[in-house]
């Protein structure tokens, strides 16, 4: 019988082992370190143009326009949003505009985009992949090419210069994109739950707008809030679209009030911007989890 004794591990001395110990632990905090700096440039590279519309917007007129930039204002004043909102600039007109038609034209465009995209996913005839891809073809055209035909289109309708006539203008850019993006997320949902409620007594409607809906809510958030901001955003489509201020919207309402010949009136400007642009920004953080759940999703189920 032989015996085998284990040999003692020699240990390592305390300092080398402290070293090690602390190396590790320097190179994480060191790579962390480097990525907090970076998101922080990031950030402020971002938000500069938010802060230099407000400081912009505090400032008075002889200050707006000096040639020496201040990066806070001297004096701060609210006469430039005053201004908005009581002096002569149909300004709340132009925000009441631009917030009902990117709401109905949003509201509009999911609804189609929703039928377009379950006739691609489910429809099973034979045309199927050919008429999606007209449809996503369109998108590849720039906007400012279907701007003439919508415009004859329109003044045989009698439809210039109405709430009709520019959200079928947004619509008509935005149907395309929409159907593309609820058509990958309905793709992702298993057919066996639409072929349980049939058994059940299901009308393809009623399982559409029953069943394969409420599990694409990320879908149609995604697809409302890109068709939201591409509408309130549209500068072409309301310029050529509609001529009376009664019915302009804030991007070209903006562009014929505070830019002119001789001058431009910065303040009054950079107060407007930064109106127009709290809707887009409160908007996107309320439904940014959606939105990056709608995204994820329908990037995977198109792999």
């Amino acid at each position: 019988m032989s015996l085998t004794v284990d040999k003692p591990v020699p240990e390592q001395p305390a300092g080398r082992a402290a070293a090690g110990t602390g190396r590790r632990r320097w190179r994480p905090s060191v790579g962390r370190s480097i990525v907090i700096v970076l998101v922080g440039l990031f950030g402020v590279w971002t938000l500069w143009p938010m802060y230099w519309m407000l400081s912009t917007a505090l400032k008075s007129a002889k200050e707006a326009t000096n040639l020496s930039p201040t990066v806070w204002p001297h004096t701060i004043t609210g006469a430039n949003f005053h201004e908005l909102f009581g002096g002569t600039l149909p300004f709340s007109t132009y925000l009441v505009n631009s917030v009902l038609t990117s709401l109905i034209a949003a509201a509009v465009a999911v609804l189609i985009s929703t039928l377009a995209g379950y006739s691609f996913s489910r429809g099973g005839y034979r045309l199927t992949s050919a008429a999606s891809l007209v449809v996503l073809a369109t998108q590849m055209l720039p906007l400012v090419v279907f701007i003439g035909p919508l415009y004859l289109l329109l003044l045989r309708a009698h439809l210039l210069n109405t709430y009709l006539g520019l959200i079928i203008g947004y619509t008509t850019f935005a149907i395309p994109f929409g159907a593309w993006m609820m058509k990958g997320f309905f793709d992702a949902i298993p057919r066996e739950i639409e072929e349980s409620a049939r058994v059940d007594g299901y009308s393809r409607l009623g399982i559409l707008f029953r069943v394969v809906v409420p599990l694409s809510v990320p879908g149609l958030v995604t697809t409302g809030v890109f068709v939201f901001m591409n509408s309130w955003n549209n500068l072409l489509y309301p310029l050529t679209l509609v001529s009376s201020n009664s019915r302009q919207t804030l991007p070209p309402g903006l562009l014929q009030s505070f830019s002119g010949t001789f001058k431009t009136d910065w303040g009054g400007m950079m107060a407007a911007s930064l109106i127009t642009s709290l809707p887009l920004v409160i908007a996107f953080f309320l439904v940014q989890r959606s939105m990056v759940r709608g995204l994820t999703a329908g990037a995977l189920a198109g792999t």
